[in-house]
């Protein structure tokens, strides 16, 4: 399904601030896998996911989606093969725009353009049709700007659009790190109901390690630009928090940083 070979990037090269954010970097995802990933700040987590995307150009190595190497392809003609979320609710989706117009240009992403204009009726009965499925009533408000919106009503609206067109990964970058915590909650518990029902191939970043080990089939742990950890199935479930943050510390020499929110 998904696979990242080799891939190498190095930020702000010949300078003093030459950053190596991913090294030599090699992950096979299969078809249906949700991988959850963890690691410190500086790990490669989220670049790692801006290289999948298209967002940055690798240095070396390749970007390969069932067999089509993707690697020099922009983030624009990826669009069609990934859909993702961001961790800013105010990234993904139109403020001034309402909930059918941000689903209308979710639709039709990746999509040629052409001089037609307005949202046709059968449309509509898709968004309203795809909304019930978030249980928040959005079905309702399809003329609502979406600015109007709660940050969980507008995380699970740009959720809802990252998949309107049934991509072939799901790319989440912390997208519940900047809500509350019982937001937070409902959304993961959301994207879990969706991401299983629908057997979407996901890639999900998190800093919470109790997350990382109850949600998805597999956990990756990165560190410095590296994967130190891979596991799945039934050793993923007898996974504790603390055998991972002394994996951390012995891979790293150092603690994971904000160690009681991850063991909140």
């Amino acid at each position: 399904m998904l696979q990242v070979k080799d891939v190498s990037k190095t930020f702000n090269q010949g300078t003093a601030n030459e950053t190596a954010a991913l090294r030599n970097l090699s992950l096979h995802v299969k078809q249906g896998d949700y991988v959850t990933l963890i690691g410190g700040n500086g790990s490669g987590k989220s670049t790692l996911l801006n290289c999948i995307a298209g967002v940055f150009n690798v240095d070396q190595g390749h970007i390969i989606v069932d067999s089509q190497d993707l690697t020099g392809c922009s983030e624009h003609k990826r669009a069609k093969v990934f859909g993702r979320v961001f961790q800013d609710a105010m990234v993904g989706t139109s403020a001034q725009m309402t909930i059918e117009e941000n689903l209308a240009l979710a639709l039709r992403r990746g999509m040629r353009r052409t001089l037609s204009r307005g949202i046709a009726p059968k449309e509509k009965t898709l968004f309203q049709e795809r909304l019930k499925i978030l249980e928040l009533g959005l079905e309702h408000r399809l003329d609502t700007q979406v600015g109007l919106l709660s940050g969980g009503q507008r995380q699970a609206l740009t959720l809802l659009m990252s998949i309107l067109r049934e991509p072939k990964v799901l790319l989440l970058d912390e997208h519940t790190a900047a809500l509350d915590p019982k937001t937070a909650v409902r959304v993961l518990e959301l994207t879990d109901r969706i991401v299983q029902d629908r057997q979407l191939t996901t890639l999900m970043v998190t800093h919470n390690m109790r997350d990382a080990i109850r949600y998805g089939n597999r956990l990756v742990m990165m560190y410095d630009g590296t994967i130190i950890l891979d596991v799945k199935g039934e050793a993923k479930r007898r996974l504790s928090v603390e055998y991972l943050l002394n994996l951390f510390d012995q891979a790293s020499g150092e603690e994971f940083p904000d160690q009681k929110a991850l063991l909140a």
